[in-house]
């Protein structure tokens, strides 16, 4: 899917779920989000799914990463949804009823890549490219599309899948679907005054998980001022 979650600079461009979560203080968005982790991280599920369609789980979560840095309750400009952001008529073609659900939202997308690659022969270049940017483009350019947004996203996804790249915090768990996000305009209270305010909650969280957290949410902002840009680059040059 071409679309993300993220920002340029030090200014989040707010799209989908993250435009409507701006007024959300950053403490409170993170205490609701580590209270309502579930026990099961996102790990067993990907590694559940990965199976279950017999697709690389490396491949899985790389895709994963790109698409919304992990986020349950992404939602792009274009209406991608979830975790593997999947638009909702292909959700549903995959049997998905809540894309905003992390085990249906993986279960679906690795049953949409298992789907890619043996379309493609295999090929996880192809099918991340397809998965990218829609398999009639893979088929019509005979391989990578020329887009400049493709090629990018086949290039990081197929090096995302060579590292270990699920921090330690999305591994014990992850925030439910629907859970805040936080602003920027709350951010300059810093991570020093938001721990104590989960900590006199009685939830459990480290100062380290909690700049993890943030920087990570940081990082799928700036992500996704990139990609929407160049999506906006590769819709131009497929009509041209």
């Amino acid at each position: 899917m071409i679309s993300r979650v993220t920002s340029v600079g030090s200014q989040p461009v707010r799209t989908g779920t993250a435009a409507r979560k701006a007024s959300s203080s950053f403490s409170s968005a993170m205490k609701s989000a580590a209270s309502s982790a579930r026990p099961t991280g996102l790990d067993a599920i990907f590694k559940a799914a990965a199976e279950k369609y017999n697709v690389p789980e490396r491949l899985l979560k790389a895709v994963a990463k790109a698409e919304s840095g992990f986020q349950p309750n992404a939602v792009s400009c274009c209406g991608a949804e979830g975790i593997m952001q999947l638009m909702p008529s292909t959700a549903s073609s995959l049997g998905v009823e809540n894309a905003f659900d992390p085990e249906q939202n993986i279960i679906g997308g690795a049953k949409y890549i298992s789907q890619l690659l043996r379309s493609f022969g295999e090929d996880e270049k192809l099918a991340v490219a397809a998965y990218n940017a829609g398999s009639g483009a893979v088929r019509r350019y005979g391989g990578v599309p020329p887009y400049r947004e493709t090629q990018d996203y086949v290039k990081k996804v197929l090096a995302y899948a060579g590292e270990d790249i699920m921090p330690p915090e999305m591994r014990s768990g992850y925030p439910a679907a629907g859970s805040a996000l936080p602003s920027d305009a709350d951010t300059s209270a810093g991570i020093s005054a938001a721990v104590p305010a989960l900590s006199s909650s009685g939830t459990l969280i480290s100062a380290d998980s909690f700049q993890l957290l943030a920087k990570a949410y940081v990082q799928s902002l700036e992500q996704e001022a990139i990609d929407e840009a160049a999506e906006g680059r590769a819709e131009k040059a497929e009509k041209a």
